[in-house]
C-alpha cells in the first residue's frame, strides 16, 4: 500500500482523491451527451413556446418541466424581472421562487447555463411575500450543474429575525459555477444540505439586509456553509466575498467540515462607504453559538481554509469563532485585518468560557499589517510552525509585487478564474520565498512558499 501523508487529521491521498472526483464531475458537465435535448429561455420569452432557439420559453420553471437527465437549458442574457406570481412554493414561512428539484444523473447531468457569453440578470426587486423569507433559487435535485447566473435584488420583508437567500442547495453532487448574487438584501450563496458540492468562481458582493433587527445587516454572510451530519465533501473554489454585512464566509453550527481553497474574503462587514454593519469576519471558519456540549457533533467537523486571501475585514481575516476544536489553516494570507488571525476556542464543557484556540494546524500563514497578527492560540496544544507570526522574518511592502487593493475587485479571467494580479504576491528576492514546509499542497522551488501565492518567474 502506498505511504499517506496525514497533515492536521486529514488524509492528503482523501483530498486528492475528491479533487479527482470534482474534475471528473466537471469533465462530465462540459460537452453535452448525444441525443440531449437543448431548451432556451429567454426575457423575451414565451412558456406557452416550445423552448427552441428561434421560440424561447420565459421562465426556468417551465424549462425544468420539459428537461430530462443529460439535456441543458441556455439562458439567453439579459434582464429577467422577477413576481410574486412566479413563486413556486411556500413552505415553513419561506417563499421558493425558482424551485429545481428534478435531478440529472452521474455523467448525464442537467445544466442551467448562460448562453456563450451572455449574462443573465434575475432581478427579484419586486418579490416582497408578505410574513415570508425569499430563497430566490432553491435548489433540491442533485446532479445539476448552474453556470453563468445574476441574482441581484433579493428582498427581506421581515422586521424580527430573519434572513433572506440568493442561492440554497439541498441536492447533491451539483456544481455551481460564475454565478453572481449582488447588491441585495438576501446571503450570497447558502450550502445548506448535501454532499459533493463544488462553489466554483463565484461571487458575492454588497448585500445588506437593512430591514430587518435596525438594520445592522448582521445575518448576510457572502458563502454560508450550515450542513447537518451527512453533508459530506463540499467545497467552496475560487470564490470572492466583498462588502456584504456580515461575514464573507461562514461555516458557523456545521455537522460536518468542508474546505474552502483559493477565495478572496475582503470589506466585509462594511457597507461601501465603509460604514460599520455587521460581524465582519473574512473566514468564520468555525463554532456553534454557545451550543452545549451534547448539541456539538461528534466528530467536531475540522474545516480546511487553504490558499485563501482576507484583506481590510471590519474583524478577523481568519476566525476560528469559539471552536471547541482544530481547524486547519494552510497558506493563506491576511492583510489589514483586526487582527488577521483570531483563533479564539471555548471551553468544550462550558460554552460561556472562552479560552485561546486549542488543536489547530496552522502552517505557511501570512500576515501584515494587521491591528495584529494573531491572538488567541495555544500554541503549546496546536501544531503551528513555519508562519509569519511565529518566525523571526521582517516583512515589509517591498516582500510584494503590489499592494493596490482595487486588483480584487477586477474582471475574472475567460475561464472564469480569479484576476491574475500582482497584489500580495511575492516579489523576486523577498525571504518569503521557500520559507514555508511541505503541508500537501503543491509548491514550486526548494520549499513552499508563505502565504496564498507560490511565486512565479
Amino acid at each position: 500500500m502506498a505511504a499517506m501523508r496525514t497533515i492536521g487529521h486529514i488524509s492528503y491521498n482523501m483530498r486528492i482523491a475528491s479533487a479527482a472526483f470534482l474534475a471528473l464531475l466537471l469533465t462530465a458537465t462540459a460537452v453535452a451527451p448525444l441525443g440531449a435535448a437543448e431548451i432556451f429561455i429567454a426575457p423575451n420569452g414565451d412558456d406557452a413556446n416550445p423552448g427552441s432557439r428561434e421560440a424561447p420559453l420565459a421562465s426556468l420553471s417551465a424549462a425544468q418541466n420539459l428537461v430530462s437527465p443529460g439535456d441543458t437549458v441556455w439562458i439567453r442574457g439579459g434582464e429577467y424581472p422577477m413576481r410574486e406570481s412566479m413563486i413556486a412554493e411556500t413552505r415553513r414561512g419561506r417563499a421558493h421562487v425558482v424551485l429545481l428539484n428534478k435531478s440529472g444523473e452521474q455523467e448525464r447531468p442537467i445544466r442551467y447555463w448562460a448562453y456563450e457569453n451572455e449574462q443573465p440578470v434575475f432581478d427579484f426587486s419586486a418579490v416582497k411575500p408578505r410574513g415570508l423569507r425569499v430563497h430566490a433559487f432553491r435548489v433540491t435535485g442533485s446532479w445539476l450543474h448552474l453556470k453563468g447566473i445574476t441574482v441581484t435584488g433579493v428582498q427581506v420583508t421581515i422586521t424580527g429575525h430573519t434572513q433572506s437567500i440568493c442561492f440554497e442547495n439541498a441536492g447533491d453532487r451539483n456544481i455551481f459555477e460564475r454565478l453572481t448574487m449582488r447588491d441585495g438584501q438576501a446571503i450570497g450563496f447558502w450550502l445548506g444540505r448535501g454532499s459533493h458540492n463544488l462553489v466554483l468562481n463565484c461571487d458575492a458582493c454588497r448585500n445588506h439586509d437593512f430591514t430587518s433587527e435596525g438594520g445592522r445587516g448582521g445575518n448576510v454572510d457572502g458563502f454560508g456553509f450550515h450542513a447537518p451530519k451527512g453533508s459530506v465533501a463540499n467545497v467552496f473554489r475560487g470564490c470572492r466575498a466583498w462588502f456584504n454585512s456580515d461575514d464573507g464566509f461562514d461555516f458557523i453550527s456545521s455537522g460536518e467540515a468542508v474546505t474552502a481553497e483559493n477565495c478572496w474574503s475582503f470589506y466585509n462587514g462594511y457597507s461601501t462607504e465603509f460604514k460599520s454593519l455587521g460581524d465582519g469576519s473574512g473566514f468564520k471558519a468555525g463554532g456553534y453559538a454557545r451550543q452545549p456540549e451534547s448539541r456539538i457533533p461528534r466528530p467536531i467537523p475540522r474545516h480546511v481554509v487553504r490558499n485563501c486571501l482576507a484583506v481590510g475585514n471590519k474583524a478577523a481575516g481568519f476566525y476560528a469563532n469559539h471552536h471547541p476544536g482544530g481547524l486547519d489553516f494552510l497558506h493563506n494570507t491576511a492583510y489589514r485585518n483586526n487582527p488577521n488571525f483570531n483563533m479564539l476556542g471555548r471551553d468544550l464543557q462550558n460554552p460561556e468560557r472562552d479560552v485561546a484556540g486549542y488543536g489547530h494546524l496552522l502552517r505557511n500563514n501570512l500576515g501584515f499589517r494587521g491591528r495584529r497578527e494573531l491572538t488567541n492560540l495555544d500554541e503549546a496544544a496546536s501544531d503551528s510552525a513555519s508562519n509569519s507570526f511565529n518566525s523571526s522574518l521582517t516583512i515589509t511592502a517591498e516582500d510584494f509585487a503590489g499592494l493596490d487593493e482595487a486588483d480584487l475587485v477586477k474582471p475574472r479571467e475567460p475561464g472564469g478564474d480569479l484576476p491574475r494580479v500582482p497584489f500580495l504576491r511575492l516579489a523576486a528576492g523577498s525571504d518569503l520565498i521557500d520559507r514555508g514546509v511541505d503541508a500537501g499542497v503543491p509548491f514550486t522551488g526548494a520549499a513552499p512558499d508563505l502565504g496564498a501565492f507560490e511565486f512565479e518567474e
